[in-house]
């Protein structure tokens, strides 16, 4: 009769982990960035550490960010476990020693997403700044 109640815990414990799992799945794909399909202009702005710039309109039927900035060979970097993690943009590779890195945002808000998972919009203007520290 004890062991019966012990495990018990055990089995729920593993019936209510899985149901928060479900959940959370379900409140990921509900509330996920929207992604839109066709045509769209979008605007990359360049900006290098001494505060010039260089604006690249792209068309592009990509969904997300990644796709359209290498459609125009914009950026390469590493492939890491979270995606591209972008070195070069434009032709300009970071130098790492002077713990320099390229910043991703949208008119001017910082991006809760990379690269590779960053919905573009027609319409959409986004900055890649150089940026040390």
């Amino acid at each position: 009769m004890e062991n019966k109640k012990s495990m018990k815990k055990p089995i729920i414990g593993l019936i209510i982990f899985v149901a928060v799992i479900a959940a959370m799945a379900i409140l990921y794909n509900v509330f996920k960035p929207e992604t839109q399909e066709g045509s769209k202009h979008i605007v990359a702005e360049v900006v290098l550490g001494d505060g010039t710039s260089k604006t690249f309109d792209i068309n592009t039927d990509a969904e997300f960010l990644r796709k359209a900035l290498e459609e125009k060979k914009l950026i390469s970097g590493d492939e890491t476990q979270y995606g591209l993690f972008v070195k070069t943009v434009d032709g300009v590779t970071v130098d790492e020693s002077k713990k320099e890195w390229w910043c991703f945002t949208k008119d001017k808000k910082a991006l809760d997403t990379g690269v590779d998972t960053t919905p573009i919009s027609d319409g959409d203007h986004f900055e890649i700044t150089l940026t040390t520290g």
